[in-house]
């Protein structure tokens, strides 16, 4: 009886070191779970852009002051996303002409300026494809490499003596008729209607092996720059919208060592905006053009129907992957007759002190699209 009541001891000691051990590790396990917790929190809160820091952007680049439609596009035509730049001592706009008809498509045109508010269409930049092509229908092209300071040049910066854009492409007629891929073209003179020499296939297609599950359907408006830190290890970076089959629009990054060869960065898109509870519909996040403001990144961008009508805001970010979204007041919303119920798209400069927000404006009831401005001075007086 004695052996087993000593045995009996041995057991219940040995329970209890067990029983030891094991709170040791569930404290050990949970030290670290709050550990790993407090350190993504901080990181999240390292990333994160202060609601005062926002604020100064929005007070830096608002534009109260509509000046009005800029740019008209020939009959039974449209006209749409602006991106204007300087070079050899004039203004240049680089925008999207929808073609009417059974041919219906983009193409891409430009014009020029002295005073960034009377234009001058010069021609067609980038025709679409030949009969078979990739691009057949569809060559809606934005410059790439403007100069990102804001502030600063407002030039165009070359890579391997020449200057580049990128454009939506596709080969059905139709409004944006998807597939739509995106593709690269370039010139020795940005300056001049000549036709820019296009890459022969497209860089990034809907249906590459590494597109993500949100851009299986189509690609649409795409913004490069080069990022003279890379931040996301690569020299030059790429903001595009694209969406599923069925959803929202997104915007998403890609990267490149040469502008031909481009490879997706992340799992999923940089920067969302989500359906409002009980919606029946898709939302867009669309039309990227990316600055830097001091030691901030700043995209802005378009947003349409998580409220009504479309309009401009944007988002701002320390390394290129982490975007605080602004949460106030529109930078352009609908308000005239000529951009009701859309003012969106936006193009941002500033220059000698005013800041120009040019957009693309659609109103009355036959959707008529022109190019607007906005600034941050009146400039009809």
């Amino acid at each position: 009886m004695e052996a087993v009541n000593q045995l009996d001891g041995l057991f219940r000691i040995r329970l209890t070191q067990t029983m030891s051990r094991s709170k040791l590790l569930l404290a050990g396990f949970s030290l670290l779970f709050m550990a790993a917790f407090v350190a993504r929190a901080a990181a999240a809160d390292t990333n994160s852009i202060s609601h005062e820091r926002m604020q100064a952007i929005y007070d830096e680049v608002k534009t109260p002051f509509k000046y009005g439609v800029v740019l008209e596009p020939p009959a039974g035509k449209k006209v749409d996303c602006p991106n204007v730049f300087r070079h050899g001592g004039k203004w240049y706009l680089v925008y999207v002409q929808l073609e009417g008809g059974p041919t219906q498509g983009y193409t891409t045109q430009l014009a020029e300026s002295d005073d960034l508010l009377h234009w001058k269409p010069l021609g067609t930049i980038l025709q679409r494809g030949e009969t078979n092509s990739w691009d057949h229908a569809n060559a809606g092209g934005g410059v790439a490499l403007f100069d990102t300071k804001w502030d600063g040049s407002n030039a165009l910066q070359k890579y391997d003596g020449r200057y580049w854009l990128s454009y939506l492409g596709g080969e059905l007629f139709g409004y944006e008729k998807t597939p739509l891929a995106i593709g690269i073209a370039s010139t020795t003179d940005p300056s001049k209607p000549g036709p820019w020499q296009k890459l022969p296939a497209p860089v990034l297609k809907s249906d590459d092996a590494d597109a993500r599950a949100q851009e299986k359907d189509t690609l649409y408006k795409s913004y490069i720059f080069r990022d003279e830190t890379r931040t996301l290890s690569a020299p030059f970076v790429m903001f595009y919208n694209a969406k599923p089959l069925r959803g929202s629009e997104r915007i998403f990054a890609a990267v490149s060592d040469d502008l031909k060869t481009w490879k997706r960065f992340g799992t999923g898109p940089a920067l969302e905006n989500l359906p409002p509870a009980g919606a029946q519909h898709g939302v867009i996040s669309g039309d990227p053009q990316v600055v830097r403001m001091d030691d901030v990144w700043v995209m802005f961008y378009f947003g349409a129907f998580w409220k009504p009508g479309a309009f401009d805001t944007f988002a701002a970010s320390r390394d290129l992957v982490h975007w605080t979204k602004w949460d106030g007041e529109d930078l352009i919303k609908a308000s005239e007759p000529y951009d009701t119920p859309f003012a969106h798209k936006p193009w941002i400069i500033k220059h000698d002190g005013v800041v120009y927000h040019f957009y693309c404006a659609v109103g009355g009831k036959d959707q008529h699209r022109t190019i607007a401005l906005a600034t941050s001075k009146d400039l009809k007086k």
